[in-house]
């Protein structure tokens, strides 16, 4: 089985940004902690603040991967560009959150990527991603 963790901007800032928000432990840290919880899942990490490069992406393992697990920072509330990627594929796709993005700015609340999405997981820290991953394997 073959998951990409797909990270979009800022999300390689996260362990100094906004501790109160996005906690103190950095994404390659938790990322190890990935690799060795799923060690009979290969996966593999990506991580862009360009909306085409996370699109691309996209498009070159969403024919042969069995998931991705996008957190796609602040294009989730704007890029009709990454929902039309994600519907474009045919792997699932699992939204995640690091925050509750409900509990914070308005704008925050609408995600242009979750419709196209198999589902949406939010507000469990750096466990989130942990969620999805368990999801698509089922």
């Amino acid at each position: 089985m073959k998951i990409l963790v797909l990270n979009g901007p800022n999300i390689n800032l996260v362990g100094k940004r906004e501790p109160s928000i996005y906690g103190a432990k950095s994404m390659d840290d938790y990322y190890k902690e990935l690799v060795a919880r799923f060690s009979q899942v290969e996966l593999e990490y990506f991580q862009s603040n360009i909306e085409g490069e996370l699109i691309n992406k996209i498009h070159e393992v969403g024919f042969s991967y069995d998931g991705i697990v996008l957190n796609a920072g602040a294009y989730t509330h704007t890029s009709i560009a990454l929902q039309d990627a994600i519907r474009a594929v045919t792997c699932p796709v699992v939204e995640v959150h690091i925050s509750n993005v409900m509990q914070r700015e308005d704008f925050r609340h609408v995600s242009m990527i979750g419709p196209a999405c198999k589902g949406t997981i939010m507000g469990f820290g750096m466990d989130s991603y942990r969620l999805a991953i368990e999801a698509l394997i089922g």
